[in-house]
């Protein structure tokens, strides 16, 4: 086995392609489109790597590829978190224990040489998508999520990765006889009535100023939040850019004060995941009338995102939310996956279990100190 650093465009088209070549014969995974995974690992394209120091492995055996992985430090999150935690991700690799060992051993010493303490992932350089799916792997993954074999979880545990999070993630299938409890739409219209608090959908014609107004929310509700750091304008500019062409503005919502004053948003995408299945992560030459055409009738979305700022936090403004959510979406009968609630969210985790959604699925984030 031939283990080396990616130096130039050839090697980072077989670290891009690998997946590819790996996932071939699995029935479950989506290929992502080509020209998403390409742009992860551009600067000019992926704001994220202006504040990431970054390397990618490739490993070889008799010239094939056969596992790939990345090791960087996100000097965003480093300075956030106060703590000198490196990251890994991009883990790729064949059913080899040992192959997969030596990518995480190159990770680990790339990170220790530059300073850190500990390294955690997997975590990718695409928005939370993170970890690894320990439960519900008979499932294809929705837009941004990962999946992988099952083997994967026991060679980091066996490489000395534990457990730092869970992920959790909930079911609530409309199509299948979902509704929400009678009980919860009478305590909304109180919450309403109450703080005399607004939901409205994000305008289109405004749409980078409604998501600056999101990413100010979510700095100020989930910074407590266990992985968190703050997203750069740049970042959120780059994800109104990349989100316009596939959300359904009924289903991004702001809860406003009886003031007009943003307190609180939720976000659902569609999966477009569903539509991906079979294009091998190409457009052209018929992908893209797939996309343009199917996405007004899917029924599948993925609720990616909610936050309320602390001062309404507890206010069950939450609810208010889901409802908003279930209302705009009810009418096509949508099988809505909430992805995903840290395990440790007491309050969100039994809020929904209240709401009669259904566990689905389980990821996690690993982590390990180094000596």
């Amino acid at each position: 086995m031939e283990l080396h650093t990616i130096q130039n465009r050839k090697d980072l088209r077989a670290f891009i392609q690998f997946p590819y070549d790996l996932y071939r014969d699995d029935p479950l995974w989506i290929a992502p489109l080509r020209s998403d995974q390409w742009a992860q690992f551009d600067p000019q394209k992926n704001p994220m790597l202006d504040h990431c120091e970054t390397v990618l492995f490739l490993l070889e055996d008799e010239g094939k590829v056969i596992g790939r992985c990345s090791a960087f430090i996100d000097r965003l999150a480093v300075d956030y978190w106060g703590k000198p935690i490196g990251l890994f991700g991009s883990f790729e690799c064949i059913e080899d224990e040992k192959a997969a060992h030596l990518l995480l051993s190159a990770a680990k010493d790339w990170l220790a040489a530059h300073g850190m303490k500990s390294m955690r992932g997997p975590w990718s350089f695409a928005s939370q998508e993170w970890g690894l799916e320990v439960e519900g792997g008979n499932l294809p993954p929705v837009i941004l999520a990962p999946h992988n074999p099952t083997y994967y979880v026991d060679y980091l545990e066996a490489f000395g990765l534990g457990k730092a999070m869970d992920l959790l993630t909930y079911l609530a299938d409309m199509g299948a006889g979902y509704d929400i409890p009678e009980r919860y739409l009478t305590l909304t219209q109180r919450i309403q009535e109450r703080y005399g608090v607004t939901v409205r959908p994000v305008r289109m014609n405004d749409l980078e100023a409604d998501v600056m107004t999101i990413m100010d929310l979510s700095n100020r509700s989930i910074s407590d939040n266990w992985g968190y750091y703050p997203v750069t304008m740049d970042e959120a500019r780059a994800m109104t850019r990349d989100l316009k062409q596939i959300v359904n503005p009924e289903a991004l919502l702001l809860a406003e004060d009886s003031e007009g004053n943003p307190i609180g948003f939720g976000l659902s995408l569609p999966d477009v995941n569903i539509l991906l299945k079979g294009l091998h992560g190409r457009l052209f030459p018929f992908g893209w009338l797939k996309l343009l055409f199917g996405l007004k009738k899917l029924h599948q979305y993925r609720m990616w995102a909610l936050g309320v700022v602390p001062e309404y936090q507890g206010k069950a403004i939450d609810t208010l939310l889901y409802k908003a959510t279930y209302e705009a979406l009810k009418k096509v009968q949508v099988r809505m996956e909430i992805n995903y609630v840290l395990e440790n969210n007491d309050r969100m985790n039994n809020s929904l279990l209240k709401l009669g959604v259904t566990p689905l699925r389980r990821y996690r984030v690993y982590e390990m100190a180094f000596d």
